[in-house]
């Protein structure tokens, strides 16, 4: 076991709309340099969780701590301030901008250079460096000038990555990552998660239905089911418990099935 303070942490993370309890007092903790991914099926509180995590929704009770501080009460946006980067749904695309005027301004908010206008941003040769690096990584270097509303969806996507990775998080959060992108674009995305995982004082959580996805990234699963936290352990040891594979994966050994997501 590990004795290094975990980055973040939930305490008895409990959410209720009206008499339904979502996310039942999760308490798990998430150490620097391990990718742990949720699984479970339709309505188990994978979302919901995220959600209470970055802020979008406030916790009935329970806490979420990073670094060593309660997050309570703070907006989606004070969290992102403090390190909880959420892919996909917390970052804001500008469609009448290019990628890489984009990609400048997350750079900009990440030095704290404050709310400037992408014109100034632009004077900045230094963030303009660093948003095609950015842009590099993801494999929109060529498309750094085209206009984000006129890039195909998967492209927004790769693109929404290069603005999470610009804020430079301590958490990376992604919920579903590769959803509605195509075969040929998948990769990319899987290879940029790959790689973030050698940044060893950073935690990733990812949220997938795609067990072969699951089985090639996954330091750690963790298994919702009705808003409570049922298994948590390697991929190994878990994707071999009967009671996970009857419930989540069919009853079939392990393969490239899909959890319900």
């Amino acid at each position: 076991m590990t004795k290094t303070a975990p980055v973040l942490e939930t305490r008895d993370l409990t959410i209720k709309f009206g008499g339904h309890v979502a996310v039942d007092a999760v308490s798990c903790a998430f150490h620097a340099g391990s990718l742990t991914t949720i699984i479970g099926p339709n309505g188990a509180g994978k979302t919901t969780l995220f959600n209470l995590i970055s802020g979008q929704l406030q916790a009935t009770s329970g806490q979420v701590i990073l670094s060593g501080e309660d997050l309570a009460g703070l907006s989606a946006e004070a969290r992102s301030d403090r390190g909880l980067g959420r892919a996909f749904q917390l970052t804001n695309l500008f469609p009448n901008l290019s990628a890489l005027e984009n990609v400048r301004l997350a750079v900009a908010a990440r030095h704290k250079i404050g709310h400037i206008f992408w014109q100034r941003a632009a004077s900045r040769t230094d963030l303009t460096e660093l948003a095609h690096d950015y842009l590099s990584r993801v494999n929109l270097a060529h498309k750094a000038t085209m206009m984000v509303g006129n890039l195909p969806h998967g492209d927004q996507r790769k693109l929404e990555v290069a603005l999470l990775m610009a804020l430079e998080p301590k958490v990376f959060m992604f919920d579903e990552p590769t959803a509605g992108m195509s075969v040929d674009e998948v990769p990319v995305i899987l290879d940029l998660i790959a790689n973030l995982k050698q940044q060893t004082d950073k935690v990733i959580l990812l949220v997938e239905h795609k067990m072969d996805i699951v089985r090639s990234l996954s330091d750690r699963i963790i298994v919702l089911h009705n808003g409570q936290m049922v298994a948590d352990g390697e991929p190994a040891e878990i994707i071999a418990s009967s009671v996970v594979q009857e419930a989540y994966l069919g009853t079939s050994a392990p393969s490239d099935a899909e959890v319900e997501a």
